[in-house]
């Protein structure tokens, strides 16, 4: 099957009609599970900060449950759920983030270096959250103002990193012209190419 024609930005326009339509499945259920749930659990969480405290709390309890179990998971799933599949070193991300500054970063049929650093990051931050505020309802730190303020700071920074993630992923869908929501959904990305990352 030819090549799609290359430019600058990635694969051009009129390269679509050579893309392969044939899929293959990476996600599995339990990842896309975790996926959104935890998007709900945030997101109610963070909607019902400054109201129902049951509803908060309650959100929060169940990302930091979701986190372990996407912890186990990465050691024991399917081969793209597995951390070893996607987490690299600081080097190898700074290389692709570089290369998407050059419009030239490879495709990934898993996560992409700069998307398993987002996932730890994003995991990281969820936990902590969660435990920050659980401190907050024991009898040793409630009413403690450093901890009640390291859990907001925590928070809005993991709502920033939830914007910079939503970013990736549509320039990753604009570059290599797939949808990863849909994939996050169904399970199923576009199938590797010669020049893919597998």
């Amino acid at each position: 099957m030819p090549r799609p024609a290359r430019t600058e930005g990635g694969v051009s326009a009129s390269a679509d009609a050579h893309l392969s339509t044939a899929t293959v499945r990476v996600w599995d259920l339990l990842v896309r599970i975790f996926h959104w749930s935890l998007v709900t659990s945030f997101a109610v969480a963070w909607l019902s900060r400054h109201g129902s405290e049951p509803l908060h709390d309650g959100a929060g309890y169940l990302a930091g449950g979701l986190v372990l179990v996407r912890v186990l998971w990465g050691t024991l799933g399917t081969p793209y759920a597995r951390f070893s599949q996607f987490v690299r070193g600081p080097r190898a991300v700074l290389r692709y983030l570089r290369a998407i500054l050059g419009g030239r970063e490879a495709r990934h049929i898993g996560h992409n270096p700069a998307g398993g650093a987002m996932v730890l990051a994003l995991m990281a931050g969820m936990a902590a959250t969660a435990l920050t505020g659980w401190m907050m309802t024991t009898a040793a730190y409630f009413g403690v103002e450093w901890v009640q303020s390291l859990h907001s700071v925590i928070a809005h920074g993991l709502l920033l990193l939830v914007f910079i993630h939503v970013a990736g992923v549509a320039l990753a869908c604009l570059r290599h012209r797939e949808n990863l929501v849909a994939a996050m959904i169904t399970g199923r990305k576009r199938e590797p190419e010669a020049e893919d990352v597998a």
